[in-house]
C-alpha cells in the first residue's frame, strides 16, 4: 500500500466520499489511489474554485470539506480561499502535491517551500514526511479543522511521499478524526445564565459556525432556554449588515452582552463605545486564545468575564442550565421587530430592481420543497441577504472576498441535485469563476444562477459617489456580457431578462431546465440597505 492509498482511506474513515480538485503531476497518485476507492473527484477548472466549492461543502454537511491540487501555481492560487475559509470558520482540508523529499535543496520541479505560505491562513499546516504515517496526519489534520473555532488546515504531500509503500500502517481508529470537545463548565454556564437572567436587554452574538444552515437548532434552542436574542454575524459590514435590519440599535440598548465565538473586531465597531452602551457588561466564549486577547484589548474593562470554551459545546451547556424564564420575551420581540426591518428601495431609471429580483426569487423558493440559497457579491449580494431566506444558506462570508459563489451553488447542486439551488451574484463577481459552469454541466450540478448584471463594480462605484463624487468615477464600469450565452455556450441554460414582465417565467424555466443555468438579469445599480429608513 503506497502512502497514497493510505491517505485515500484515511479519508473515507473520516466520511469523504467527494474531493474537490484540479489534477496535476505531483497528485496523480491521489487521482489514482481514489480509483475504486468511493472517493469521487470532481474536477474543477481552477484551484481555487475547488477550495471554495469544499468551503461549501462543509458547510452545508457539518463535515469537513476537502479540496486537492497540484503544487507549485497551483498551490499558491488556493490561498484566498484560505482566508475566506479561515474567517467564515469553515473545516476545509487543503492538500496540495509537492516536489519530492529527496530532491529538496536541488531545483526539483516546482519546488516551493508551502508551509511557510499556508501557515498564517490555517489552523495547522505540515508537509508529509513518512508514507507510514499519512493516516495519522490527515486524523490530525481533520481534528484541528474541526475542533475550537473550526478553520482550513493544510498538508503538503512530497511526490515521492505519497509514492512511498506504507508497509503496514493502519488507518487510525474512528476517534482519531472527531473533533476535540470544549466543554464551558457547570458553575461557568449557570454563573452565565445568572447574569442573563439579571439583565434588562441582555443579547448572544454568535460567530458564523453557529448560524442557522450550521448549527441554527443549538441557537434556537439555547434563545429559548434562556429568553434572550441570539443574533449570528457573518457580513463584512457588521453592524450595517443589511440581513440583521436594526442591528446597531439593537446593540445601543443591550445592557449585557454575551460573545458566543464572535469576535470583538471589525464587525462590531471594536467595541467602539460609541456603538454599544457605555455600561454595557461583556461576557466573552471564545475557545482561542488570541480572540480572548483581542476582546480583552478592545473592551478594556467594560469585560467582565471570558471563558474558554467551544461555541457549540458552551450553547448546549448554556441550554442545560436553562430555565425558559419569560423575563426578557418583550425584548426578544423588540430586538426580531428591529432585526427584520429594511430600508425602503431608492429612486429608479426604470430598470429592475435589485429588491424585484429578490421577490421573484424567494417566490421560487417558495413553491420548492427544499432549497438553497447562495449569495455572493458587493452591493448586489447584500441586497440579496437582506431579502431573501431559504432552509440552507451559504454567503461570501466576514472576509468580505467575492467570487466563489458560482463554485458553492456547483457544491450545493451536487449534494442536493433534487433541491432548489439559486445563488445569486453580481456581474462583477460572476466572471471570477465563470468556467465552472462547465464544470457544473460535466459532472451534473443542476442549478440557477442569477446574476443582478448593473454593469459595473457597484460597491466601489457607491464608494467613490460617496466620497469623491459624481465628476470622479473611475475604473469600475463592466459592459452589459451576455453571461447567459456563455452558459449555454459551455452546456448550461441561459435566459436574458431586462423587462421585469419577463423574469419569474424565466426564473421558471431555468428551475425547470433540469441543467446549470444561468439567469442574466439587467438590473439598476442601487446602493445596498445600511440598517433601516428613517
Amino acid at each position: 500500500m503506497r502512502g497514497a492509498d493510505l491517505l485515500v482511506a484515511a479519508l473515507k474513515a473520516a466520511g469523504v466520499t467527494r474531493i474537490y480538485s484540479l489534477s496535476g503531476n505531483q497528485i496523480m497518485p491521489v487521482y489514482d489511489a481514489c480509483f475504486g476507492a468511493g472517493v469521487e473527484i470532481v474536477h474543477t477548472r481552477h484551484e481555487a474554485a475547488a477550495l471554495y466549492m469544499a468551503e461549501a461543502h462543509a458547510q452545508l454537511t457539518g463535515g469537513i470539506g476537502v479540496a486537492m491540487v497540484t503544487a507549485g501555481a497551483g498551490a499558491a492560487n488556493a490561498l484566498g480561499p484560505l482566508f475566506t475559509a479561515s474567517e467564515s470558520e469553515t473545516p476545509v482540508l487543503l492538500l496540495t502535491g509537492d516536489s519530492p523529499l529527496g530532491q529538496d535543496g536541488k531545483g526539483a520541479f516546482q519546488e516551493m517551500d508551502q508551509v511557510p505560505m499556508t501557515a498564517p491562513l490555517t489552523k495547522l499546516s505540515l508537509r508529509a514526511s513518512s508514507a507510514a504515517r499519512m493516516g495519522e496526519d490527515v486524523a490530525r489534520a481533520i481534528r484541528a479543522a474541526t475542533s475550537g473555532r473550526p478553520g482550513p488546515v493544510h498538508i503538503a504531500l512530497p511526490f515521492d511521499v505519497v509514492e512511498q509503500d506504507a508497509g503496514d500502517a493502519k488507518v487510525p481508529p474512528a476517534g482519531e478524526f472527531v473533533r476535540d470537545t470544549m466543554a464551558l463548565r457547570e458553575g461557568d454556564a449557570r454563573l452565565i445564565g445568572q447574569a442573563i437572567a439579571a439583565a434588562t436587554k441582555p443579547v448572544i452574538l454568535c460567530g458564523p459556525v453557529m448560524n442557522a444552515t450550521r448549527n441554527g437548532a443549538l441557537t434556537r434552542k439555547l434563545s429559548e432556554a434562556h429568553d434572550v436574542p441570539v443574533i449570528a454575524m457573518e457580513s463584512p459590514r457588521g453592524l450595517k449588515d443589511p440581513s440583521l435590519g436594526a442591528i446597531g440599535e439593537v446593540l445601543k440598548q443591550a445592557d449585557l452582552v454575551v460573545t458566543l465565538g464572535k469576535r470583538v473586531d471589525f464587525t462590531l465597531g471594536f467595541g467602539n463605545k460609541a456603538a454599544f452602551r457605555e455600561d454595557a457588561r461583556w461576557l466573552s466564549i471564545q475557545p482561542d486564545g488570541k480572540e480572548r486577547d483581542r476582546a480583552h484589548r478592545n473592551l478594556g474593562g467594560r469585560l467582565a468575564m471570558t471563558f474558554c470554551a467551544d461555541p457549540r459545546d458552551a450553547a448546549a451547556a448554556l441550554i442545560d442550565v436553562g430555565e425558559g424564564r419569560s423575563a426578557h420575551g418583550a425584548w426578544r420581540d423588540e430586538v426580531n421587530a428591529m432585526l427584520a426591518r429594511r430600508a425602503a428601495p431608492a429612486a429608479v431609471s426604470g430598470r429592475i430592481t435589485p429588491d424585484q429580483v429578490c421577490a421573484a426569487v424567494q417566490r421560487q423558493i417558495d413553491k420548492a420543497g427544499e432549497a438553497v440559497l447562495i449569495s455572493d457579491g458587493g452591493e448586489f449580494g447584500q441586497w440579496v441577504q437582506a431579502g431573501l431566506s431559504a432552509g440552507r444558506r451559504v454567503v461570501n462570508g466576514v472576509s468580505g472576498a467575492i467570487g466563489g459563489g458560482l463554485c458553492y451553488g456547483l457544491a450545493a447542486g451536487k449534494l442536493f441535485p433534487d433541491a432548489a439551488v439559486f445563488s445569486l451574484m453580481g456581474d462583477g463577481t460572476a466572471g471570477f469563476h465563470l468556467a465552472e459552469l462547465e464544470t457544473a454541466a460535466r459532472v451534473g450540478a443542476p442549478y440557477v444562477i442569477i446574476i443582478g448584471n448593473d454593469m459595473r463594480w457597484n460597491a466601489e462605484h457607491q464608494i467613490q459617489l460617496r466620497d469623491y463624487g459624481a465628476d470622479r468615477l473611475i475604473g469600475c464600469e463592466l459592459s452589459d456580457g451576455r453571461y447567459d450565452l456563455v452558459a449555454a455556450a459551455l452546456g448550461g441554460h441561459g435566459e436574458f431578462v431586462t423587462e421585469l414582465s419577463e423574469l419569474d417565467a424565466a426564473l421558471e424555466r431555468a428551475a425547470k431546465s433540469g441543467k446549470v443555468a444561468c439567469v442574466n438579469v439587467i438590473i439598476e445599480g442601487l446602493p445596498a440597505p445600511s440598517g433601516p429608513s428613517h
